[in-house]
């Protein structure tokens, strides 16, 4: 009950601290000092927010410098919808590059509503379930299910 209290305490905090920060470089260092305070949670919350299976987190976690590059990993792999080890690859061969340069070559398209959010920093970890969900209304052209019947 006590570790619940905690993981809850940490993720307002988190949540309501990363607002604050005005480029990627400041919530990435954030996320960092969060997420080293209480790793077990961390990566919990990872495979909450993203919806991805903790031993999938972990896979990850061996490949990456840091727990920020965990959750920038899962970030582009949903903004690009590719999944995870496309993200890696990306990773492992533009890291020294940036996260701009990685989300192009993931097809993040320059001057969209994501790339602005990632080069500005206005991204989230919640590390609860549907916490990094796309929550702009319209986003779609209005020709899926439901529509036009």
């Amino acid at each position: 009950m006590k570790r619940i209290l905690i993981l809850s305490l940490c993720s307002m905090i988190l949540t309501f601290s990363t607002a604050a920060w005005a480029s990627l470089d400041g919530f990435l260092a954030n996320l960092n000092v969060q997420a080293r305070a209480d790793l077990p949670g961390f990566k919990a919350g990872i495979a909450a927010q993203f919806g991805v299976p903790l031993p999938q987190v972990d896979a990850v976690f061996a490949q990456v410098a840091a727990p920020a590059d965990v959750f920038m990993t899962f970030q582009l792999g949903q903004m690009a919808a590719k999944p995870a080890p496309v993200v890696l690859q990306t990773y492992r061969s533009s890291k020294s590059k940036g996260w701009g340069v990685m989300a192009k070559e993931l097809g993040i398209k320059p001057g969209s509503a994501d790339f602005h959010a990632l080069k500005n920093g206005n991204l989230r970890y919640t590390g609860q379930q549907g916490g990094g969900g796309d929550e702009r209304p319209g986003k779609g052209k209005g020709r899926g299910r439901g529509h036009n019947k």
